[in-house]
């Protein structure tokens, strides 16, 4: 055996091993809160599509609206117990609809993960993870994208967005600038920094950064009174919050530390934020994240695409799916859990009237919670 062969299946166990360890670690939480099980969780089937990541209702509560795998943003007919199609954030069609492997035409058919609506207009507001930000109206249609860059650099992986209803501002993630989604584990594995946080300006309908130096941002979320946003680190396990208004304008702190890795945060209308937890972070993880440049060897060496070979362990390693309500002094106050094995992994929990929607970014359904109050 060659020194390099050695080296490339040496490599390719220690990868393996982490990718395994990304998905299956215990929850360790002081849990002295509410804690919710899921045991009576509905599951609401999505067709010849997978990857609900992220739910929103439009501002006549109609809804709830989706982004799928196949690049379309689907609509609930509730009457008719089915989903219509509502909008495409890419033009080009051909191939991307019907039961095959979306993830290889992602780029091309667009991969939706953040949406939200206008509150004030009725115009949904997506972010795709190709196609940058897009808007499409109250009719649905194709959408129009109105950012791709900021400072002459393309956003590579364009992923979360809330709005400032007040303005229409639209604070908005780029996970990194050297990575698309189809590759996202080498964001986690390389150490990647490049992530931005931006803000989009309706009046000027400029691009400002608002944060460079990221290490995977994902969710992003403005408080109840808009003087401060937090946003999810991926690859570091945390929430930072960054103060918008008041004396501490400007300022960028840790406002949690989880136990996993984040992924969507939307706000409650019970108070705080939903922070979906996609999977837990173990020793070994951690471990092999304190040395940066190893990892980055081992993506150079091994013979396999990491994130294709995650998705297969995920199948047989996942646990359970785990959500957490923080507080806007981020004390944990409520724990969501699926002690059911139906929902492995979560993307974003969406709040209304009582129930909880809960998406996940590859699981062919949407799940569906009452909370008992």
């Amino acid at each position: 055996m060659t020194s390099e062969l050695f080296i490339a299946l040496a490599s390719t166990v220690v990868l393996c091993a982490t990718l395994i360890a990304i998905n299956h670690n215990p929850l360790s939480l002081v849990e002295k809160t509410s804690n919710h099980k899921l045991r009576e969780i509905e599951v609401i089937p999505i067709v010849d599509a997978i990857g609900p990541e992220s739910v929103a209702f439009d501002p006549l509560g109609g809804g709830p609206y989706v982004g799928i795998s196949d690049g379309r943003i689907i609509k609930r007919h509730h009457n008719e117990q089915r989903w219509i199609s509502f909008a495409m954030t890419s033009p080009n069609r051909e191939g991307c609809e019907g039961r095959h492997d979306h993830q290889l035409k992602e780029h091309v058919c667009g991969r939706p993960l953040g949406i939200c609506f206008s509150e004030v207009t009725g115009d949904l507001y997506i972010a795709d993870a190709y196609m940058g930000v897009l808007k499409v109206g109250p009719e649905g249609g194709f959408a129009t994208r109105i950012a791709t860059h900021a400072q002459a650099i393309p956003f590579k992986f364009t992923n979360s967005l809330d709005i400032d209803q007040s303005d229409g501002s639209i604070y908005f993630t780029d996970s990194s600038s050297l990575y698309q989604r189809r590759n996202y584990i080498s964001v986690i594995v390389s150490g990647d920094k490049t992530g931005r946080l931006m803000k989009y300006e309706q009046e000027s309908k400029q691009v400002r950064v608002v944060l460079s130096n990221l290490s995977f941002p994902n969710g992003v979320a403005l408080s109840k009174d808009g003087s401060f946003v937090v946003i999810a680190e991926t690859s570091n396990c945390r929430i930072l919050r960054y103060w918008l208004g008041t004396s501490k304008a400007g300022t960028l702190e840790t406002f949690a530390q989880l136990p996993g890795f984040p992924d969507n945060i939307k706000r409650s209308p019970r108070g705080g934020f939903w922070v979906a937890v996609h999977s837990r972070r173990s020793k070994i993880l951690s471990w092999m994240l304190s040395y940066p440049q190893l990892c980055k060897a081992f993506i150079r060496l091994i013979p396999v695409d990491i994130t294709k070979a995650y998705s297969v362990l995920s199948k047989y390693t996942s646990g359970s799916g785990l959500a957490i309500r923080l507080s806007e002094d981020a004390e944990i106050v409520e724990i969501l859990q699926d002690k059911t094995n139906k929902i492995t992994s979560m993307s974003e929990v969406q709040e209304k009237d009582g129930h909880l929607w809960i998406g996940s970014v590859n699981l062919p359904f949407l799940g569906l919670y009452r909370i008992r109050i």
